[in-house]
């Protein structure tokens, strides 16, 4: 079976960020789980209606669930499938494959290894967008690669300020426009410094609201215009940030940026701070968009790369630890 069996081989020491971060969704909905397939004596439909209802619970969406326990009912009945361990393992791999859908994900930025890589990050105020930018900023550094920052959110109060201390802080260059200017100014100027000086990534904040979604679009598409006429193949990556705490909140807000946008990926923050952590899954099958960071806690490191099998583990581990 595709997970069970990666899991058994899998270094479990390299799992534990993932385990901790994911402690309040695997101590609500998914204890609720290991208790359901620990006291049921039979595999039946009263046992299936239970397990939909968990996993709605766990916000992995309501679409999502319904085909998922279609094709695990489905399964077990053409299988007849009899023992709760052998189901248990079922689950594990049917939400494996419903986050790759058959593809190969690749989680890592892609940058371009020839020159400048331009990076857009979207998304609505509050989010932990600017921080989630720092983040990457500070393991790009890490990694060797000269780092620039563009303060594109000139429309909220602070936005620039913010972003200005998290440089100073991580030690990367920035370009800053005063409140109010336009953002694609600020592109403009970043994007040349840039390439004239030699930097290997620019990391680009927008803004978070506008006063109509048309707005919206009309703002980012500018903005990526302006950067393609300067750097051709550029942005390599438009980032949407998505506040896991918010549940199908965020599954409306993907949507709508979706609509606005080319968003080749999610940063889910604050995936530990919510025991909902199955919207992973609800955005990767509802949205097809891969996940490419979880926020796993507050530090400066704790932006992961997203990992399907470290997921699964973080919700199931439980299962195998007793």
């Amino acid at each position: 079976m595709a997970f069970f069996g990666l899991f058994k081989k899998k270094d479990k020491n390299k799992s534990k960020k993932y385990k901790m971060g994911l402690h309040k969704t695997r101590e609500g909905a998914f204890k609720t789980l290991k208790e359901l397939l620990s006291d049921k004596t039979k595999i039946d439909d009263e046992l299936f209606d239970e397990l939909e209802e968990i996993f709605i619970t766990a916000d992995i969406g309501v679409d999502t669930v319904v085909n998922f326990i279609d094709e695990l009912r489905s399964e077990v009945k053409n299988k007849k499938i009899t023992d709760k361990e052998v189901l248990q393992e079922m689950i594990m791999d049917k939400m494996f494959e419903i986050y790759l859908k058959g593809e190969i994900v690749n989680a890592n930025l892609n940058l371009n290894p020839d020159g400048l890589s331009v990076i857009l990050f979207v998304g609505v105020n509050g989010v932990g967008k600017t921080t989630s930018i720092a983040k990457i900023a500070y393991s790009l550094k890490k990694q060797g690669k000269k780092v620039l920052l563009a303060a594109g959110d000139t429309f909220r109060a602070g936005a620039i300020a913010q972003l200005d201390v998290w440089a100073k802080r991580i030690g990367v260059d920035i370009v800053t426009k005063p409140d109010g200017s336009d953002p694609s100014s600020v592109m403009y100027e970043a994007v040349t410094k840039a390439k004239n000086e030699g930097y290997d990534v620019l990391l680009c904040d927008t803004a978070g609201r506008l006063q109509t979604k048309v707005n919206l679009m009309n703002e980012l598409n500018k903005m990526k215009r302006v950067i393609e006429s300067l750097c051709p193949g550029a942005p390599q990556e438009t980032l949407l940030v998505i506040d896991a705490t918010t549940g199908q909140n965020g599954m409306s807000q993907a949507k709508a940026f979706k609509e606005a946008t080319e968003v080749s990926g999610i940063i889910l923050t604050k995936l530990d701070g919510t025991s909902k952590g199955g919207i992973v899954l609800a955005i990767r099958n509802e949205m097809g968009i891969p996940i490419k960071y979880v926020g796993l806690g507050e530090g400066i490191e704790d932006l992961e790369v997203f990992d399907i099998e470290n997921y699964l583990y973080g919700l199931f581990a439980d299962f195998f630890e007793d």
